[in-house]
């Protein structure tokens, strides 16, 4: 299992770009080529959490709703904001995004492909665009008791970005319990391994968006790795999606 991760200082007035720079990231990318997945130090402060949470019943900050249970995804809603994002969720991502990018080229050279992602995600987005990818993927997810989530991966198009986060808004433990977020990772020719993660109120879950390179008997293979939510048994939980490719 990921280590343990540190005790984040306090994030009330620091600028987004300096919570993300403070973060390990070296013990991130390590975690994140070992296991797919890894926690982040806190990136937004309990009050901020609240107001994120808050968000979900305002109609106009979203383009579309999501029953879970509708789509057989399991039980719950989930929300896409439009691109009028809010500034801690626009900010944040773009602070994420070059701190992601060189993992995630790492990952590319390793199972030897393309890694063309630019060094702005402003070009990124933009590229998503041409190829026909225009909606906002950016998720608010809300969870009551017996709600859960279904193994997925978060793929809209051909063009994909290989990690993403999740953020806790939620205090696992008191606002809710069960509802841990789950990570399957399927191994050729043996079982697969699974992992379960409590996210901490405000700390992110950087993890793989797809698959993750693993060494095999001729160099590097892809191990495909699929998420969800085990199910909430009391209380409410919402978690906010970053994703750093357009659906």
């Amino acid at each position: 299992m990921p280590r343990e991760s540190r005790p984040a200082p306090s994030v009330p007035g620091l600028p987004f770009g300096a919570r993300v720079d403070a973060q390990d990231w070296t013990r991130i990318a390590d975690e994140l080529d070992e296991h797919g997945y890894a926690l982040s130090g806190c990136l937004l402060s309990a009050d901020e959490c609240g107001a994120l949470a808050a968000l979900y019943t305002e109609d106009d900050r979203f383009r579309s709703t999501i029953e879970m249970s509708r789509h057989r995804f399991g039980s719950g809603e989930y929300r896409y904001f439009t691109h009028e994002l809010p500034a801690a969720v626009s900010e944040l991502r773009a602070a994420l995004y070059p701190k992601l990018l060189p993992i995630a080229r790492k990952w590319a050279q390793r199972l030897g492909r393309p890694g063309s992602w630019p060094d702005a995600l402003d070009d990124w987005i933009s590229q998503c665009h041409r190829a026909g990818q225009i909606r906002s993927a950016q998720i608010l997810l809300r969870y009551g008791p017996g709600d859960w989530n279904a193994l997925h991966r978060d793929l809209f198009g051909d063009m994909i970005f290989p990690l993403q986060v999740v953020i806790g808004l939620d205090a696992a433990g008191s606002d809710y319990t069960g509802g841990e977020f789950l990570m399957v990772e399927q191994r050729p020719r043996v079982q697969s391994r699974g992992a379960a993660v409590a996210l901490p109120q405000g700390h992110g879950l950087v993890f793989t968006t797809r698959e993750r390179p693993v060494r095999s008997a001729r160099g590097w293979s892809a191990a495909p790795m699929r998420h969800g939510v085990s199910v909430v048994r009391s209380g409410h939980r919402h978690t906010l999606g970053l994703v750093f490719h357009d659906a």
